[in-house]
């Protein structure tokens, strides 16, 4: 009677402790509450609740946490494949929650591997390795099954310049790992008590290591403003035409559209600061563009004007076409002065089950939910895209959330990155404020300007220290224009930073290769 009464109580502070960091992971965040300093002790009630008690209550309450946390960062994926996608409210609910589940897979591998790494190893060397091996977690998600790191949790230093300007060193992904071992070093100093050696070993070097990376920070700053100042720029003129969702697609409203980015435009072309490159949304054409009369009073009003424009389109192979086997792009289109497309590139990571279906062949019941868009081919990051003396690397839409689409551009010879978006899709909700944080993360990573046209917003100007200029309101007509800094450095991110989640995650296969070892070797013992 006394055990059950134990054990009841244990899963009842368990479960208040998990929605504890559910709730201070939802604060904290962007698109949330966006209070960034709660992260520090956010995940601390979740790492004490799995520390604490049995295997199997860890792990229940790590899926109690991890399906609670992706729900309230995800909801929105609701009105996304129910609203546009056509599922009804009682298939997508369950698409999420499967969604949910499956991000939640990573997060039970991390508590078994740290419930036995704080087992076998001291204080001051597991207060390394819970970072070490949630930033592995983070990885993996990034790409198996084509890849959705939405969120981590180094997203929410964005605005904290003396933490965040170091991503350019190791990327968000050395962000998180600073979140982590701060609540790492919180939590295993709760559960050794108050021993001073045990917190002078683990606190020291913690305090240390921010210490640099803050010192570090405040000296890119400085010499970066200066770089700034100095550095070739580019007049670039963003359009938001706040296209509805719902028409955007209809035939018979077309020219409508195309009218009202030419009007926005022409508002711009008035301006002081005279835009070199016009910036249209991802699929601002939407129609597929070969041939097309609207393209006439485009290639006219360019031709007026003296100014290029890159925009978002679909586009379809000639030659597929003529052999029978159609393939279709999401593309970018660069129109010179003349009207005349002279660069296309193609979104090369594609939204599963929205641009296309993975492995078809083994899901054919899941087709029709792509039938409205096309089942798309990727395409390539290469060869940027000119205009003047910037060389463009193209994101469309959410390839802004993947570090490595970004830092092959500027391994290109980017100096400029653009990216164009439909935002529509996600409502009135928390992604938008989401992506944009995402997307301003890339320009500290990549030292690169970003200038994002997002149909329905948000629109932004943002430069190499991942600061925003103007930008936009949501679902709201708008342009504005201004100059973006070309820079040309390379950034440790760009040419090796990037490894630093791959290290961690060979760390972490080291570590549970290690504690397999132990755990047989205890078993042995055990037998003899």
């Amino acid at each position: 009677m006394k055990c059950n009464l134990e054990a009841q109580l244990s899963s009842t502070k368990g479960g208040m402790a998990i929605i504890a960091s559910v709730l201070l992971l939802f604060l904290a965040l962007p698109g949330g509450g966006g209070l960034w300093p709660l992260l520090g002790v956010a995940v601390v009630p979740f790492l004490f609740a799995i520390l604490k008690g049995s295997r199997r209550q860890a792990l229940f309450l790590t899926l109690l946490f991890g399906v609670a946390h992706f729900l309230v960062q995800l909801y929105w994926i609701v009105f996304v494949i129910g609203h546009y996608g056509g599922l009804p409210l009682y298939l997508s609910i369950p698409a999420l929650l499967l969604l949910c589940v499956y991000l939640t897979l990573y997060l039970l591998l991390f508590t078994l591997i740290v419930r036995g790494s704080v087992a076998h190893f001291s204080p001051f060397v597991s207060v390394w390795l819970i970072p070490a091996i949630w930033v592995s977690g983070d990885y993996l998600r990034s790409f198996v099954l084509s890849g959705f790191p939405w969120m981590d949790l180094g997203y929410g230093l964005i605005d904290v310049s003396l933490l965040a300007q170091s991503a350019d060193i190791w990327g968000h992904s050395g962000l998180s790992f600073l979140i982590i071992l701060v609540n790492a070093a919180v939590t295993l100093l709760l559960l050794a008590g108050r021993e001073k050696k045990q917190l002078r070993n683990m606190v020291l070097p913690v305090l240390s290591l921010l210490a640099f990376v803050s010192l570090y920070s405040l000296w890119r700053m400085n010499g970066l403003e200066d770089e700034l100042s100095e550095t070739d720029s580019l007049n670039v003129g963003i359009v938001q035409g706040n296209i509805d969702q719902g028409q955007k697609w209809n035939p018979s409203l077309q020219g409508a559209t195309v009218a009202t980015y030419l009007e926005q435009s022409r508002f711009l072309m008035d301006t002081a600061e005279r835009p070199d490159l016009l910036l249209w949304p991802e699929t601002a054409l939407p129609f597929y563009p070969q041939g097309h009369p609207l393209l006439l009073p485009i290639a006219r009003f360019l031709q007026e004007q003296q100014v290029m424009l890159l925009t978002g389109s679909p586009w379809y192979d000639e030659e597929s076409l003529e052999k029978g086997t159609l393939q279709l792009y999401n593309a970018s289109l660069l129109f010179d002065s003349q009207g005349a497309i002279v660069k296309r590139t193609a979104k090369s990571h594609l939204v599963p089950f929205g641009e296309y279906v993975p492995y078809k062949k083994y899901l054919p019941f899941i087709a029709p939910l792509v039938e409205g868009v096309g089942d798309f081919i990727p395409g390539e990051v290469a060869d940027p895209p000119s205009c003047k003396n910037a060389k463009i690397g193209v994101l469309i839409c959410f390839e802004s959330i993947f570090p490595d689409i970004s830092r092959k551009w500027v391994k290109t010879g980017a100096n400029l990155l653009v990216n164009i978006t439909n935002d529509a899709w996600y409502g009135k909700s928390s992604a938008p404020h989401q992506t944009l944080a995402m997307t301003r993360m890339r320009a500290i990573e990549t030292r690169r300007s970003i200038v994002r046209s997002a149909n329905t917003g948000f629109s932004a100007f943002i430069d190499p220290l991942g600061r925003m200029g103007d930008i936009s309101p949501l679902f709201e007509k708008w342009q504005a224009g201004k100059k973006a800094a070309l820079m040309e450095e390379q950034t440790l991110f760009v040419r090796g930073g990037f490894a630093f989640p791959q290290l961690c995650l060979i760390l972490s296969v080291i570590v549970s290769i290690v504690l397999v070892g132990k755990r047989r070797t205890y078993k042995e013992k055990s037998i003899l």
